[in-house]
């Protein structure tokens, strides 16, 4: 089938690129005609483990193809897909500017009947408004239907994730509409989920909501083991063993961050509010999480008493690991807090220390190399779990450092592996090690 998608950021490339390899022939449109240069020649935009030559195997097959010329991009298509981005605004609302003007450029240009599917992630009712506004627009009547068909991605998975998810949610309210996004996907062998229109865009926001309670209750369950001496890996263990309850967002750290949780919760925090409903829980969780972000920062100053002149290693600058993406990193809560505070910092990031250098500027060295970063530190600050944070050899520290303290964000190493390396290490919700109090 032959498929346009409109916006070429994490989730519309990504979507692309995978219909494209299930066979489909796809062009995708953005306005940037930089970007399409780019993606033209191979290079994808993004960075996502797997990507890449996924993305440059199907331009050779001829099944992918980019413009920046929406015309061009829809005149044979019979499925259009809106990809696009819903910032949130200052009052926590989603910003649906760009995908209401993606909807005008493709209604402004069709010349047949189409299906289009809204990818983005979007409030209760938004499908319904691009319907109307659509077929307002369409010259001569060409019909507009629509469907939702929300993406539940993971940043550094999303290449596995679109070939091996849980489900694909298609809200429609044609039964016809929803048969045949059934069968554009059908290639993926995944359980399809078809439902109305509302309840599929409910679907993505309850989802990314429930998750990011998950993270928020384990975290203040890791608070309160600092304070009584238990160990939130093991009570976790336990918890995750209930079926009920379930292993998966149990993992204690430093708060989420991203696209979408940070995004969506604040969505539905408003939306909720837009219809007189005060969503106290989840106010709750956005709370918990905007303090766990800094909670490393007063352990720090617990132990050193002030930062001022003291050289900081800060470890990994991505909200997480495979991607260069630092939306709602706590990286950007915390080094400008740390700077303030008169310390010197030397930031690692194997990927994303050129997007940080754009956003920190000079509020830290940034570098993507880790022996730059630690050597003569008075302390390491680790914030994303990079697989070579997670596998280093624990003795570089000692060897590296000015002196071998490590506040871990992400609970990388074990207990015993800190103390028989002889670094002081503090992590979240565990017992601290202290072999020997480090000036």
């Amino acid at each position: 089938m032959r498929i346009a998608v409109i916006g070429t950021g994490y989730v519309g490339l990504v979507t692309g690129v995978a219909l494209s390899d299930i066979g489909h022939i796809v062009t995708c449109i953005d306005i940037d005609p930089e970007k399409v240069k780019t993606l033209n020649q191979g290079v994808p935009t993004i960075y996502e483990p797997g990507l890449e030559a996924l993305m440059q195997k199907n331009m050779r097959a001829r099944r992918l193809s980019f413009t920046s010329h929406h015309r061009t991009g829809v005149e044979e298509a019979r499925v259009v897909y809106i990809a696009v981005g819903t910032p949130q605004r200052s009052d926590g609302s989603a910003n649906l500017d760009y995908v209401m003007q993606a909807a005008r450029d493709v209604a402004a240009v069709i010349t047949h009947p189409v299906i289009v599917v809204i990818k983005s992630t979007v409030p209760v009712g938004t499908n319904e408004r691009i319907r109307r506004l659509m077929n307002a627009i369409t010259k001569d009547g060409i019909r507009v239907d629509i469907a939702s068909n929300p993406e539940f991605l993971r940043e550094g998975s999303a290449v596995e994730d679109t070939f091996h998810g849980d489900r694909i949610v298609i809200g429609a309210d044609e039964p016809g509409v929803a048969d045949v996004l059934e069968e554009i996907n059908r290639p993926f062998g995944i359980p399809v989920l078809k439902t109305d229109l509302y309840s599929s865009e409910m679907i993505k926001y309850a989802s990314n909501a429930f998750l990011a309670t998950k993270i928020s209750f384990i975290n203040e369950i890791a608070n309160i083991c600092d304070q009584l001496g238990a160990n939130v890996d093991e009570v976790a263990r336990g918890m995750g063993l209930d079926h009920r309850i379930g292993r998966q967002f149990l993992k204690a750290g430093i708060g989420y961050g991203g696209s979408c949780f940070p995004k969506d919760t604040k969505a539905l925090v408003q939306l909720a509010g837009n219809h007189h409903h005060d969503f106290n829980l989840l106010k709750s969780v956005i709370e918990v999480n905007n303090h766990q972000q800094v909670i490393l920062l007063e352990r720090m100053l617990g132990r050193f008493g002030s930062l001022e002149g003291k050289k900081v290693a800060v470890l990994g600058l991505a909200f997480k690991p495979n991607t260069d993406d630092l939306r709602e990193s706590p990286a950007l809560a915390l080094i400008p807090k740390l700077n303030a505070l008169g310390a010197q910092i030397t930031a690692y990031d194997p990927i994303a220390a050129g997007n940080a250098k754009k956003q920190l500027g000079s509020a830290a060295v940034f570098t993507e190399n880790i022996s730059d970063a630690l050597r003569g530190a008075d302390c390491a600050l680790i914030i994303t779990d990079w697989p070579d944070i997670k596998k280093m050899d624990l003795e570089t520290y000692v060897r590296l450092m000015a002196a071998p303290v490590v506040f871990d964000g992400r609970n990388c190493y074990s207990l015993d592996a800190a103390a028989r390396a002889g670094i002081e290490y503090h992590s979240i919700g565990r017992p601290s090690c202290l072999p020997e109090l480090i000036r």
